[in-house]
C-alpha cells in the first residue's frame, strides 16, 4: 500500500499531510516553511513517496478554505488509524462530532466514550492526535473554559478557536 506525502500552502503556512490508499495518515498544524510541514509527517512514515493524489487535492483545498475562515467539514475524510490505539480511535470519533464553532470539556469527552473517569487518557488521545484540525482537539477545554493542553501550544489553539468564533466560558458536563 502507497503513502503519499505532501504540503499545501494556507494563509496561516503550510500544512503537511499524509495518506495511504485506506485514508488519511496525519495532518500538521501550519509552519512557516514547507519543509517543516513535511518533517515531522517524514519520521513517522519515512518511505512516503511525495506527491499529489485527488484525494488529497481535496483535503488540500478544504485544509486552505478553513484556513481562511470558511466552514468547512471534514467529518467524510477517511482516516487510516492502523498505528493507533482503540481508546485514541475512540476519543477522536468523539472528538469529530464537535460542531465548528463550539468546544467541549474533556470531561464531556471521557463521558462520551463510555468512561467518565478518564479524563487524562482522553488528554493523552489528543495529544498524540495526528489528525489535527480533521479530528478538532482544539475544540476541546477545561471544564472550567480555559483552555489547556495543546501540542503546539495555547497560543495556537486560541487562534484556531477565534478562527472559529468561539467564544469559551465555563462549560457543562
Amino acid at each position: 500500500m502507497g503513502i503519499t506525502i505532501s504540503a499545501c500552502r494556507t494563509t496561516w503556512g503550510w500544512v503537511g499531510t499524509v495518506a495511504s490508499s485506506a485514508g488519511l495518515l496525519g495532518t500538521t498544524l501550519p509552519v512557516t516553511s514547507r519543509g517543516q510541514a513535511l518533517a515531522p509527517l517524514l519520521l513517522q512514515w519515512p518511505d512516503a513517496q511525495e506527491g499529489l493524489t485527488p484525494h488529497l487535492a481535496i483535503l488540500h483545498e478544504k485544509l486552505r478554505r478553513y484556513f481562511l475562515g470558511e466552514v468547512v467539514d471534514f467529518h467524510a475524510e477517511v482516516l487510516d488509524v492502523r498505528k493507533a490505539a482503540d481508546f485514541h480511535v475512540h476519543v477522536w470519533e468523539i472528538v469529530r462530532t464537535i460542531p465548528y464553532g463550539q468546544v467541549r470539556s474533556y470531561s464531556w469527552v471521557a463521558a462520551h466514550v463510555g468512561s467518565p473517569r478518564s479524563t487524562r487518557a482522553v488528554g493523552r488521545a489528543m495529544a498524540t492526535n495526528p489528525f489535527p484540525i480533521v479530528v478538532p482537539c482544539h475544540r476541546v477545554v477545561g471544564q472550567d473554559g480555559h483552555l489547556v493542553g495543546f501540542a503546539a501550544g495555547l497560543d495556537m489553539k486560541r487562534r484556531l478557536l477565534d478562527l472559529e468564533a468561539v467564544q469559551v466560558s465555563p462549560l457543562q458536563a
